[in-house]
């Protein structure tokens, strides 16, 4: 999707010349924070109004300054608002200081349902992915993988740097499945750190990787995203649904016949909940606004 806003004009120094696509990247940047300003109830989650484009390329905003704590980045599906609705814990995670945006078509709905202006656009998480590791490349954005499997990673890291050439992936790696100990935690947070990485994407399934998000923008000066099944698509180790199954929201039923033992009961009972969550909420938002 084409982006609103213009390109920055090129800055130059005193005696005149370039002073360097990073500084026009920053000193645009600095203008795209009230971008991540806007924000809509979905079932009590604030949830971002930003186009996908401009959603991607403000990402080095986010990277926190030396000294500063991190922040932790969702990507919100019908899937996430269901089970944010009978768990406080993933609640809180998603509404105390995350930015969220709107991986799905259904929260679109919703939000056009419940009259919020300005519109909420998809952000999904895999498209974001891959566009802010191109968009990052200007702004020297250094990426640590964090999820998925050794062979995945491996299949990831060929693909990233193939297609997009001189993006900084400086470490990845696949931690258990099971929880780690204190002990584990600490010592992957030091490899984050000796990486050299700003950006953390965080790929462990939904609602693990959020709350791993969180501990990590918690632990470390880093942005980190819960990105979902990016890993896998960008791996191409897992298919994408047509451009056209995804415009008309029904990537969930291609993921569905792909996969129906393992994602049955996260769309068919999932989907049952999510609108349960959020039709009555989106119809009150409406008559307020009346």
């Amino acid at each position: 999707m084409e982006s609103d806003h213009a390109a920055p004009a090129i800055a130059r120094g005193a005696d005149g010349r370039d002073v360097g696509a990073s500084a026009r990247v920053h000193e645009w940047l600095a203008s795209a924070k009230q971008l991540f300003s806007v924000r809509h109830p979905i079932a009590g989650i604030p949830v971002i109004a930003c186009d996908p484009y401009t959603a991607a390329r403000a990402l080095p905003v986010l990277v926190p300054s030396e000294g500063k704590t991190g922040k932790h980045v969702h990507f919100v599906n019908a899937y996430t608002v269901a089970l944010a609705s009978e768990d406080e814990n993933l609640r809180n995670v998603l509404s105390t200081g995350a930015l969220n945006f709107p991986d799905g078509k259904p929260l679109q709905w919703v939000s056009a349902l419940a009259g919020h202006s300005p519109r909420i656009y998809q952000v999904r998480g895999p498209a974001y992915f891959e566009q802010a590791i191109s968009t990052g490349r200007e702004a020297g954005l250094k990426h640590f993988l964090l999820g998925s499997t050794p062979e995945v990673l491996e299949k990831l890291k060929k693909n990233l740097v193939a297609r997009y050439p001189g993006a900084l992936i400086v470490g990845a790696e696949s931690p258990p499945f099971r929880k780690l100990s204190d002990a584990e935690y600490k010592e992957q947070d030091a490899r984050i750190v000796a990486s050299g990485a700003n950006v953390v994407w965080v790929g462990l399934g939904t609602p693990k990787q959020d709350f791993e998000a969180r501990r990590i923008s918690e632990s470390l000066p880093v942005v980190a995203l819960a990105v979902g099944a990016a890993f896998d698509f960008s791996a191409g180790t897992l298919e994408e649904a047509p451009d056209w199954v995804r415009a008309i929201g029904f990537e969930w039923m291609f993921r569905l016949i792909k996969e129906p033992r393992r994602l049955w009961r996260r769309y068919l009972i999932g989907n049952t909940r999510f609108i349960r969550a959020t039709a009555a909420d989106a119809l009150g938002q409406r008559r307020n606004r009346s």
